[in-house]
């Protein structure tokens, strides 16, 4: 049975103590026990993690590549991340820079289930960057979200994304917000034409998610935003793969923060909001935009927009979707920066005036360019 390989990158003084090291991350993520209590036979042959490579990367620091047998992850998303980073993602000195899935684990996770031709499709924007307006803040009422929408869909939006903050607050909750925007957004679709696409907050306690996920596809929306933060990865992956569902899926980076933010520990950009996200089933990957208030990088954001679009996989290509510091000066070079096949949330800069959020989101509109 062919292996999935995860790379990592490792502090350690010498080679000997990476090679340890990486064999340590071996045990932990498979076995858990000590080497010399390793069962013989198909346990230490098969499950137990191979360390493939060692080599160096510079004064402490290395890079390991272990390996892993399909059986160790079986058929659950949830298992398979338990494998590429459970015990290991709590010690020091450890960061997953690359996943290869190998033939057997690419089959069991197909990836998304509309990528990017798929979501164009939907929307009917064929060509060029596409524009997300975010609905907020909370605090509006349903009716009052339901306006912002409807000037959204006028300006020639693609996706009206509400905002993850909007859950079940009594000002508008979740089923009567979800009602409201949907019915708002299928009058002015009829009016103008356009096909913009809505995607509300997935919330509700933990009983209610099935149900909630049910209320919001019969309501009429087009996709749901989940944050795999709070909700978990899993929950990504089994929308994702409900045929009977067929929703594209959007994820928000709340609470993921802590994976990337220290550099010799937990999860590469790109890995987390580009690979993970793609495993997992999104269509859509939300992250921080360069040059707003989260403090990635242009480098650490190219990352994220190549692993979404990387063409030899896992799965169908899927949309980066940079938000914070997007407005109109910024989008020549937002659109050199990243090209096409992208969604720019466009969220506090369209609310200085929210009667006419309609010309502003047509000014950003025409600001991007929509030739191939």
């Amino acid at each position: 049975m062919s292996r999935f390989t995860v790379t990592y990158r490792l502090r350690a003084a010498s080679r000997a103590e990476a090679q340890a090291r990486a064999e340590g991350i071996a045990l932990e993520q498979t076995v858990e026990i000590p080497r010399n209590v390793v069962p013989a036979g198909y346990v230490a042959d098969e499950i137990l993690g191979r360390v493939e490579e060692i080599g160096s990367l510079g004064e402490d620091l290395w890079q390991a590549s272990v390996s892993y047998s399909p059986d160790s992850a079986g058929d659950e998303f949830t298992q398979f991340l338990n494998v590429v980073f459970g015990n290991s993602s709590i010690q020091q000195g450890i960061r997953v820079t690359g996943i290869d899935l190998g033939p057997e684990m690419a089959a069991r996770l197909p990836g998304p289930r509309f990528g990017i031709a798929g979501i164009r499709a939907l929307c009917g924007r064929a060509t060029g960057g596409m524009i997300a307006p975010v609905l907020k803040p909370m605090g509006l009422t349903p009716a009052e979200l339901a306006r912002l929408a409807e000037g959204c869909v006028r300006g020639g939006a693609d996706i009206v994304k509400e905002d993850h903050g909007l859950a079940g607050q009594p000002s508008a909750p979740f089923r009567a917000r979800v009602e409201a925007v949907c019915a708002a957004m299928r009058k002015v679709r009829a009016q103008t034409g356009q096909r913009t696409l809505y995607f509300p907050n997935l919330s509700g306690r933990a009983d209610e998610i099935e149900r909630n996920l049910r209320f919001l596809r019969d309501a009429g929306a087009d996709g749901v935003l989940v944050m795999p933060g709070l909700f978990g990865f899993g929950l990504v992956h089994r929308i994702a793969t409900d045929a009977g569902l067929n929703l594209p899926v959007m994820t928000h980076p709340s609470f993921l923060g802590p994976f990337v933010l220290a550099p010799d520990n937990g999860i590469d950009h790109g890995v987390l909001f580009g690979t993970i996200q793609r495993l997992a089933g999104a269509d859509i990957s939300v992250f921080p935009n360069v040059g707003g208030r989260f403090g990635f990088s242009a480098e650490e954001c190219r990352a994220i927009a190549r692993a979404c679009r990387d063409p030899s996989g896992p799965g169908r290509a899927m949309l980066p979707s940079p938000g914070g510091g997007m407005s109109v000066a910024r989008a020549a070079d937002m659109q050199a920066m990243y090209g096409q096949d992208v969604v720019y949330l466009l969220g506090g800069s369209l609310l200085r005036d929210p009667g006419r959020i309609d010309e502003a989101v047509a000014e950003m509109r025409r600001a991007l360019p929509t030739g191939a």
